[in-house]
């Protein structure tokens, strides 16, 4: 039995958690509303200002599997409409830039062109660029799943390399660095 998906999730105040029949988990709070389909083998209840997610078949392999994921899950949907989630990645590399224009980012990275992303309506995304310091882009957003997925395919355009550590990074990130090719004595 999973350790995790037996740990209840606590509801803040101003959050509400409705479920289907078809077990449809819909949760509403102050920063807005996210759905996740749970498997039908799993049960979910709202007690006393806590979502409980049971296992009725401990012996079951696959649910097993699934009663920790969905927990999680349905964790990061509540903290989302409450909190909200935060991305901040950084540009390290000479003449690398970020500018944000609505949900359209723009991105100078050592290319012969820019590149353009467009984000979804539920991402928010503000750079900054200060004198002495590495342009940073910070993505805000409800959605854990999403936030990663965009923040991911952005560090994947320029990677950090090992050597001068140039590329997008997330913040605090720990780029490890190897030692250049040294010249042989002879």
């Amino acid at each position: 039995m999973s350790r995790i998906g037996k740990s209840p999730i606590v509801i803040p105040a101003g959050t509400q958690i409705s479920v289907s029949d078809e077990n449809l988990v819909t949760v509403k709070g102050k920063l807005g509303q996210l759905q996740q389909q749970v498997d039908a083998g799993l049960v979910v209840k709202v007690e006393d200002s806590q979502l409980i997610l049971e296992n009725p078949q401990p012996e079951s392999k696959d649910l097993n599997s699934k009663h920790g994921l969905y927990r999680a899950l349905l964790a990061n949907m509540v903290k989302g409409v409450s909190e909200g989630f935060t991305v901040v990645q950084e540009l390290v590399g000479v003449g690398y830039k970020a500018t944000a224009n609505g949900q359209v980012l723009e991105l100078s990275l050592g290319f012969s062109h820019n590149l353009f992303i467009e984000l979804a309506p539920e991402i928010t995304v503000v750079t900054a660029a200060e004198r002495g310091k590495n342009p940073t882009i910070t993505l805000t957003s409800i959605d854990k799943q999403l936030l990663g997925m965009v923040a991911a395919k952005i560090r994947s355009f320029r990677k950090p390399e090992p050597y001068k550590g140039k590329g997008i990074r997330f913040m605090n990130e720990v780029v490890r660095k190897k030692a250049g090719k040294t010249a042989s004595s002879k």
